[in-house]
């Protein structure tokens, strides 16, 4: 499939591009036998300052993978990734330390992210000071800041808890304050609402759609929801066996899919009470699915 570049904000407040082209990576399969899995198969995308990308495909479908490849954190088998002036599978350890300050990451699961033995205000002002080269006392001010922002205010009541003192939600919230720190250029938010109760979803949605708009960041929004990206994103990518099987403007793959995969993804998320009346082939009417991206119910 040819590479396919999406429009960025009109005025982007940052310069560097994500380009994948040709990508692709294999693992060995454990036990007898070793066989190769092919997780993410000749892909190419490219991701201009500014934009919001879903990238969306069942569990297995090889979208993590691509979140890790983009990251630095696994080196694809074949193909270029760039960032900028930065040839992510070419950086060396030290070098990844430089990737890190403009590409982070929001995780999945936000009881995991965390260690358990570092209070929130730690957490956070660790990468001012790892990154922006901050003074202790700076940084845990920004720290401050930083869970103002992401809604855990007034921010002294959340800098000396520890993880376990702390909502699911409320440990997501410090999972995006810490990766918005360092004052990154782009953000991969692999998963981010999956492990959270269905309440608290909507919630972290607008969060991320907030701050992506206001910094200007990239972002690259990792799901098997076609619903929630039509939340945060302006364009999607869909992924099936580690191939990009369709591509395009967010509401128009959700109004009028192309690919089959990209209907029984759909279509897994309509209950019977919506689709009651409502034929396969009427896709001018998902919008009616998905309701007004306001409403919480859509990403329940």
């Amino acid at each position: 499939m040819s590479t396919k570049s999406y429009p960025a904000d009109p005025v982007p407040r940052l310069a560097s591009t994500l380009s994948v082209n040709g990508v692709s990576k294999r693992y060995r399969q454990r036990g007898k036998g070793r066989k190769l899995t092919v997780a993410v198969d000749n892909v190419s995308f490219t991701i201009p300052p500014g934009a919001a990308v879903g990238l969306v495909g069942a569990s297995g479908s090889g979208k993590s993978t691509i979140g890790r490849l983009v990251t630095g954190t696994e080196r694809p088998d074949s193909g270029q990734i760039r960032f900028g002036d930065l040839q992510i599978e070419r950086l060396s350890h030290r070098s990844l330390h430089t990737l890190h300050r403009k590409v982070q990451m929001v995780f999945q699961d936000p009881y995991g992210a965390l260690n358990p033995v570092h209070t929130v205000g730690y957490t956070v002002s660790r990468p001012c000071v790892n990154y922006l080269g901050m003074s202790a006392s700076e940084a845990f001010d920004r720290a401050g800041q930083l869970l103002d922002r992401v809604g855990l205010a007034p921010s002294g009541q959340f800098l000396s808890k520890l993880p376990h003192q702390l909502s699911g939600g409320q440990r997501q919230r410090v999972v995006i304050a810490r990766a918005l720190a360092c004052e990154p250029e782009f953000l991969v938010a692999d998963e981010p609402v999956s492990m959270l109760d269905v309440s608290l979803r909507a919630g972290i949605l607008r969060l991320l759609a907030d701050l992506q708009r206001e910094n200007g960041l990239s972002l690259l929004y990792i799901t098997h929801d076609l619903l929630s990206a039509r939340v945060l994103t302006d364009h999607i990518l869909v992924l099936n066996k580690g191939i990009i099987v369709e591509q395009g403007a967010t509401v128009e793959v959700l109004r009028n899919p192309q690919d089959p995969y990209t209907v029984k993804l759909l279509d897994a998320l309509v209950t019977p009470e919506l689709a009651k009346n409502r034929p396969l082939q009427m896709r001018a009417e998902a919008e009616e699915v998905i309701g007004p991206t306001e409403d919480s119910s859509i990403v329940g």
